[in-house]
């Protein structure tokens, strides 16, 4: 292959090569009709990119070895179940953490410099933003919060870092990012997923920025990666609880390759754990276990029975999708027997909502799946009686999912008892999960409607947003 010439005798680099897999994709479309599509569909998943013929040429020359973080989106969202080296770039480890120093001495062989040149949009106002007008502001955090303007967490901000423009990421912005972790996470447990997914992109977007900006010290650039992952779990998280899988599927990529570039195990565990919750509701159970397992190996050496227990949990899940009862009986004695051992003080920061609760919960849903609704309903009522207050959203979703668990085992007026508190609880939270197994028991319900509370559910129901999107009861 022909190979670029040296800029200068000091900038010299390994030849470019063609990406030929890259051009295949392409097609028949033109440089310019193609980056009007890549356009096009960055805006469909809330990103922004200036792409034109002259990034899709140097990016079909070799010149760029690998997509930022907001193309690579794109990428995925293009070509969904195509990695990057199956469009033709080079694993992002090969060619990120190079210092400063390394870049001006050579040519760019990422687009950093299409980012600072072509996107300044997306890049530098993002970055400058961050520096200079405090976390709240960069990372989207001033308007984080559910749609209602009343809501005492409209008002709610995160403290900012105190950093002079120009300077790059440092501890504060690595603070920064951990608290944005913090305050998407709460208000979820609060408001659920729906208010949240769009505005919580930005943050994201700005996280990763900051890696491309340069970090000096280790110590922070370890943070921030970690920050980073997390904050693209906690993004996907809410596109998966709000309906958007393919969405949360490629934030939970992110989060696993941001892991897998900087070493961290516990990240690895955690994005690997969401992968395998999201595989079972798509409908994929033995991905599902194949995450879970995948995740276990990664927990082994943190010293967290806890994270372990949760893990076999969602293998458990797994098992019950494949109708595998053997398997997902024994997963879910595992995940009981370590959950016996107690929290530790290596139990990760992000595990706050697992309790008995939750492993409740998580059990019901795995009789449930295997036909046991009698079961799945005693651990669903469990789950209902133990749960925290603070976790709003979780008392909506085991209410509704006792609710279902009981229609579908002949106990309708139950049922629908269990589903008007559910359905009072959906004043305060957001979820496409939750609405749709109110929308499935109203089904369920509807030749139970001379019974009294099936006639209350179903004609409160047909009144509220959730019966508006309804099911023709």
């Amino acid at each position: 292959m022909a190979s670029q010439a040296p800029r200068s005798a000091s900038s010299r680099t390994a030849p470019a090569r063609p990406n030929t897999a890259f051009r295949q994709l392409r097609g028949r479309l033109s440089p310019g009709e193609f980056a009007a599509a890549v356009r096009r569909s960055a805006r469909e998943i809330g990103e922004q990119v200036s792409c034109d013929a002259r990034y899709v040429g140097r990016v079909e020359s070799g010149e760029i070895r690998c997509p930022n973080y907001a193309y690579e989106r794109v990428f995925r969202h293009m070509f969904p179940g195509l990695t990057l080296p199956d469009m033709g770039f080079a694993p992002r480890e090969t060619v990120r953490g190079r210092g400063a120093r390394t870049r001006a001495a050579a040519p760019l062989t990422t687009d950093h410099r299409d980012t600072r040149i072509q996107n300044s949009e997306e890049s530098d106002v993002l970055r400058r933003a961050f520096i200079t007008g405090g976390s709240a502001a960069a990372l989207g955090l001033a308007g984080l919060c559910p749609a209602d303007p009343d809501d005492p967490a409209v008002a709610a901000t995160v403290p900012g870092p105190r950093t002079a423009p120009g300077t790059r990421a440092g501890a504060a912005e690595a603070a920064a990012v951990e608290e944005a972790v913090r305050k998407i996470r709460l208000l979820d447990d609060r408001h659920g997923a729906d208010g949240l997914y769009q505005r919580a992109t930005q943050p994201l977007r700005a996280a990763y920025e900051l890696l491309d900006a340069g970090i000096q010290r280790r110590a922070v650039y370890d943070r921030l990666h970690a920050g980073a992952g997390e904050l693209a779990i906690s993004v996907g998280w809410l596109a998966h609880d709000s309906g958007r899988l393919d969405d949360a599927r490629s934030h939970y990529a992110e989060a696993l390759s941001t892991a897998r570039v900087c070493g961290d195990a516990a990240l690895e565990a955690h994005a690997f754990c969401n992968t395998a919750f999201l595989a079972r509701d798509a409908g994929r159970p033995r991905e599902a276990v194949r995450a879970a397992q995948a995740a276990q190996q990664a927990a082994r050496r943190l010293g967290s029975p806890r994270l372990r227990s949760l893990l076999a949990l969602r293998e458990a899940g797994g098992w019950a999708g494949l109708g595998d009862r053997s398997s997902c009986e024994r997963a879910l004695a595992r995940a009981e027997r370590l959950f016996a051992a107690g929290p530790g003080e290596r139990d990760p920061e992000w595990m706050s909502f697992y309790g008995e609760a939750e492993l409740a919960g998580l059990t019901a849903q795995c009789w449930s799946a295997l036909g046991e609704k009698g079961r799945a309903a005693e651990h669903a009522r469990r789950a209902v009686a133990l749960q925290d207050p603070h976790f709003t959203r979780n008392i909506a979703l085991f209410t509704a999912e006792l609710a279902d668990n009981l229609a579908a085992g002949g106990l309708p007026e139950e049922s629908a008892t269990a589903a008007l508190r559910a359905l009072t609880l959906l004043t305060q939270v957001r979820s496409a999960r939750i609405r749709a197994i109110l929308n499935g028991t109203a089904r369920a319900l509807a030749p139970y409607r001379d019974h009294g509370p099936v006639a209350d559910f179903l004609e409160r129901y047909a009144t509220t947003p959730v019966g508006a999107r309804g099911v023709g009861v």
